[in-house]
């Protein structure tokens, strides 16, 4: 917006000076007259034609006639012309040349100086507001208190956070054992695992003041500003007394700084890390103070933020397991007429890798979607519902346009996926596949819900991409190589990366052996062989998925044909046609 208004200031400006620019040369243009040759002139005095002659110090001047025209010559700038026109009763004017060329310059120079004043000006003004809008920090303390009871899952992570109250509240226990308040919380972990809602979780358990900002919010065009902002916001703090400092998304503020000279860029970055590091480092002794930071990237954080006196305790807020899943859909489930015949339990079990937020999500799109369809509670089926779509997308309501060959190929793409799966991976659930379009431009979908594990051993890794190969695999089988889709696109994109990391980042390959890709290019030491084996692997396993869908020709082509009757196919349907195949 402020972006937009200075562009419009700019614009107008530079409008300006082009008017009054074209105003000046038309005024010039306008005042042009003929140009008459130097003897003609003479040759017009001595005849007495001429009435009145205009001296300058300028190459030309300016002379009238007795018939009212205005033309000029030559400035011969003798000293005796003045004298010689007054004997041929010549009126002699002298003006001031000089003048007269200064005044559009004159005109430019102050809409320029003008322009220059009114952006700094502004600039001003600008910085001004930013940081006023410092005073904007503070959460409303009016609102509800958040408690760790209002956070469900993470308990090692509370358990932490939780310490750190223990701190705030009771100094002088940890002052007797010589103890020192940890200065700093860096909390990290994927995106929507809650981190926010814990640190709003540890001062509303403490009882302190919460100010949060975002790391973005310091990073400014205006030079000072950003190291400017971090002071202001720490003195809030230091006044507040015992209070927690929120800063999310630390990484944009604090990333690694490049040794040797800077880009021009990164300068005003610095210059505000430099200034959050000497303030975390200028902590009085047990303050009360802590700050909490947040972020999806530790490993791109500077040394300097992670070290002891700084960010102390660093702690990962990771996925929930399918218990804290369980915990996290209770809390969003308390506020909502949940009926009593859904399965929880069932369904912590099917969101394996959902988020916290990604389940609130869950729950508040079945509560969306029993509203719409009037019901008096959310039953299992608005949670099924819900779940695909936020898995995979609304279904496409208007299917008429769909070629029943591009049925078909979809329909064998998806049975191929399903198939693989239930046959090299048996403690996984292939729970629902589908040929319907989806809103996210998915032609069709086969579930495949993996058991809930630490770990991916190399086995698991390997049937992963077989599975993912399935698609690609069928629709060779069936229609041939030259009839191949582009609906594997995505399939291939899971396939490569799995194996690239297989053999490169988990050392899991004989051949490339134990080395790991990421140290090795960071160097720039790759020889290319983790390419070619990538390729010898996805190779082998495409002609071993290929194998095993022939093998089982039948159940393939049962799978499909009821995917084309019916459309989708829940797990136990998957579970019975097999069994028949």
């Amino acid at each position: 917006m402020e972006i937009n208004k200075k562009m419009k200031i700019i614009i107008s400006i530079a409008i300006s000076i082009v008017i009054l620019s074209t105003g000046l040369l038309y005024i010039k243009n306008k005042n042009k007259v003929e140009e008459m040759p130097y003897t003609l002139f003479l040759t017009h005095v001595q005849k007495g034609l001429v009435e009145e002659v205009k001296l300058s110090n300028n190459g030309k001047i300016e002379i009238k006639l007795k018939n009212g025209k205005v033309a000029i010559t030559d400035n011969p700038r003798t000293e005796k012309f003045k004298e010689e026109l007054l004997l041929y009763d010549v009126k002699v004017v002298e003006k001031d040349g000089n003048l007269n060329q200064a005044i559009p310059m004159l005109l430019l120079v102050s809409v320029m100086g003008f322009t220059i004043f009114y952006l700094n000006r502004n600039m001003s003004k600008q910085a001004e507001k930013e940081m006023s809008n410092m005073s904007k920090v503070t959460t409303d303390y009016s609102s509800r208190r958040i408690t760790f009871d209002d956070v469900a899952g993470n308990e090692e992570a509370k358990e932490s956070l939780m310490d750190m109250v223990d701190f705030i509240k009771n100094p002088e226990i940890y002052n007797k054992f010589g103890a020192r308040l940890p200065r700093g919380v860096l909390l990290y972990g994927a995106p929507g695992t809650g981190k926010t809602l814990l640190a709003k979780a540890m001062a509303g358990e403490a009882g302190v003041p919460f100010y949060a900002v975002s790391g973005s919010d310091f990073v400014q065009v205006y030079a000072g500003l950003g190291a400017s902002r971090i002071r202001e916001l720490f003195k809030k703090a230091k006044e507040a007394g015992k209070s927690v400092i929120f800063i999310d998304e630390i990484d944009s503020l604090g990333k690694k700084r490049k040794s040797g000279d800077h880009p021009s860029g990164s300068e005003e970055g610095d210059r505000t890390l430099n200034a959050l590091l000497t303030e975390m480092s200028g902590f009085k002794e047990n303050e009360g103070i802590i700050v909490v930071a947040a972020t999806n990237r530790i490993d791109i954080l500077d040394e300097a933020l992670l070290r002891p006196g700084r960010f102390d305790r660093q702690v990962e807020v990771s996925l929930p397991d399918v218990n804290g899943r369980y915990e996290i859909l209770k809390l969003h489930s308390k506020n909502k007429p949940v009926s009593k015949k859904v399965d929880l339990k069932k369904v912590a079990l099917e969101t394996i890798y959902f988020s916290g937020a990604k389940l609130e999500n869950l729950m508040n799109e079945s509560a969306i979607i029993a509203v719409k369809e009037k019901s008096k509670e959310i039953t299992m089926d608005h949670i099924n519902k819900a779940y695909y779509s936020v898995l995979v997308g609304e279904e496409k309501k208007d299917r008429s346009s769909i070629d029943i060959k591009d049925k078909e190929i979809t329909a064998y793409h998806e049975a191929g996926h399903a198939l693989v799966a239930k046959l090299i991976a048996k403690d996984n659930r292939v729970t629902k596949v589908s040929i319907i379009p989806s809103t996210k431009g998915m032609g069709g979908f086969s579930l495949n819900i993996p058991p809930d594990k630490m770990y991916q051993t190399k086995k698991d890794i390997l049937s992963n991409i077989m599975i993912a190969l399935g698609g690609r695999a069928a629709e060779e089988i069936i229609f041939g190589k030259e009839e191949i889709t582009t609906g594997a696109s995505s399939d291939l994109e899971k396939a490569t990366n799995m194996t690239l990391s297989m053999i490169g980042v988990f050392g899991m390959d004989e051949i490339v052996g134990l080395l790991n890709y990421n140290v090795l290019s960071s160097r720039n030491l790759d020889d290319g062989r983790l390419l070619n084996r990538a390729k010898e692997i996805l190779e082998k396993l495409y002609l071993d998925t290929i194998n095993i869908l022939n093998s089982n020709m039948n159940s393939l082509q049962s799978l499909a044909e009821n995917l084309i009757e019916k459309e989708v196919l829940s797990e136990d349907e998957i579970n019975k046609i097999l069994i028949r195949a």
